[in-house]
């Protein structure tokens, strides 16, 4: 008998508990922010590479040339800040077609130019100092925190609008925001690219234009999960 008690007891208190439990209506969406924005700042990424038969011969050369292109480098005026070391090495190497075996010594180095219109003067003094090999420009903006605050917000507001696109069918209206989900992914602002307009002084012969600067485009993706009242 109490067996028989207690395991109505267990179903009352789940039919109850049951009851209690209301499904709340709402709506699921993605939203997307984009903006673009002309870049104002490059990070450009050089390497100098020497090769030679003796690893200490490699290493000096490679060592004095280094020593010359970060003088040019100060001299620019780059704060020092903005230029560091990124990789150091020293390795041997077979040489298949000469049958012969010697050494490859590479440092690379990435600056961050602040003003690009300097773009052309430092990369032609980075050549003229030693610099052989260029590994990278990637653009970016000096308000890329502010610019990837404004995506997240369009990306909510672009949510809300899809949610009242779909409910507007409904006679329902949307009410709060119970879950937002961030879906960005962390990426290099890829560039549009559009010549850059070359800048001279007044009677001055316009520089060369070898850097096409663009746009870069800074987008952000988000979940959001609203009430529908």
């Amino acid at each position: 008998m109490k067996k028989a008690v207690l395991i109505l007891g267990v179903l009352w208190m789940t039919m109850s508990y049951s009851q209690e439990q209301k499904q709340i209506p709402m709506i699921n969406v993605s939203g997307e922010g984009k903006i673009k924005v002309t870049p104002d700042q490059a990070a450009i990424t050089v390497s100098i590479e020497t090769k030679g038969t003796k690893a200490a011969d490699v290493k000096e050369e490679n060592d004095k040339k280094m020593d010359a292109i970060l003088k040019f480098i100060k001299k620019a005026t780059i704060a020092k800040e903005d230029f560091q070391t990124l990789r150091v090495s020293l390795n041997p190497n077979y040489d298949y077609e000469k049958k012969k075996h010697n050494y490859i010594a590479t440092q690379s180095l990435q600056i961050l130019l602040k003003d690009l219109y300097k773009y052309d003067e430092l990369m032609e003094g980075l050549v003229n100092e030693g610099i052989n090999r260029i590994d990278n420009v990637e653009f970016k903006s000096s308000k890329m925190k502010q610019l990837q605050s404004d995506a997240r917000k369009l990306a909510v507001k672009d949510a809300k609008a899809k949610a009242e696109d779909f409910v507007s069918v409904l006679g329902q209206k949307v009410g709060k925001a119970i879950l937002i989900s961030d879906n960005s992914q962390t990426y290099t602002p890829q560039p549009r690219m559009y010549a850059m307009k070359a800048m001279a002084m007044d009677g001055a012969e316009a520089p060369r234009e070898t850097l096409a600067v663009g746009e870069i485009e800074i987008t952000a993706n988000v979940s959001v999960s609203f009430i529908l009242e």
